[in-house]
């Protein structure tokens, strides 16, 4: 993948001056301060520059960055956004436009066949705006993601990855823990003969991370915590 980082962000690519000025943003150029201070301080692997890992990280953070944050597809440098793919636990496969009617990002990696009354999280009771925000109020500062393990290069990358984050903020009326939650998989992504990806697939249990949010008793209108 070309890229030109030179006075953007040392993680993403396209993230330059000149990128952030001529990008249509969906809310603005987005703000990786707090995220990558945190990545640094948890993160389990520091790969070389210039190596593999480094090279995947990048592309998984930026592909995130512009799937996310950019306003206009045409403006998707990490992948052709007409005729890429994402699929989760190896079932359906979404195109860009399905992704979005399904409310994004969140609700295409926590799809599940449980009966709605067993839904910890329901994909399909969430926007992607209300998706979104209920994530950013668990974790305030990030969700943060490394590459752990590269299996293979391009054109078909595989990888093993890690994200974690701390549970500070409540999550619908369950409390706050203060307890990491981590959740671990494995990611395939299929480049072109142009370097941009055609297709991604992960492999993770929702479970990790669904379970991390409901340790702590609900708590009653006045804040206190229900006893039995």
């Amino acid at each position: 993948m070309a890229t030109s980082n030179f006075g953007g962000n040392k993680y993403r690519s396209y993230m330059t001056p000149e990128d952030i000025e001529t990008t249509q943003w969906i809310a603005g150029p987005p703000d990786y301060t707090i995220i990558d201070k945190f990545f640094e301080e948890g993160r389990t692997k520091v790969w070389p520059a210039g190596s593999l890992e480094e090279y995947v990280q990048n592309l998984v953070k930026t592909w995130e960055m512009e799937l996310v944050h950019k306003a206009n597809p045409d403006q998707y440098k990490t992948f052709d956004h007409k005729k890429c793919v994402l699929g989760v636990n190896g079932k359906k496969y979404f195109t860009l436009e399905e992704t979005g009617k399904i409310g994004g990002g969140y609700n295409a990696f926590l799809q599940t066949s449980l009966p709605p009354k067993l839904r910890v999280y329901d994909p399909d009771q969430e926007t992607n705006e209300s998706s979104m925000a209920a994530f950013r109020q668990v974790f305030p500062r990030g969700f943060a993601l490394e590459v752990v393990q590269v299996y293979s290069g391009p054109p078909v990358i595989v990888y093993k990855y890690r994200h974690w984050g701390y549970m500070e903020g409540s999550y619908k009326d369950l409390p706050p823990t203060g307890e990491l939650i981590e959740v671990f998989g494995i990611a395939i992504f299929e480049l072109n003969e142009e370097s941009k990806i055609v297709k991604v697939e992960f492999f993770h249990d929702r479970g990790e991370l669904l379970a991390g949010l409901i340790k702590a008793e609900p708590a009653t209108p006045s804040g206190c915590p229900v006893m039995a």
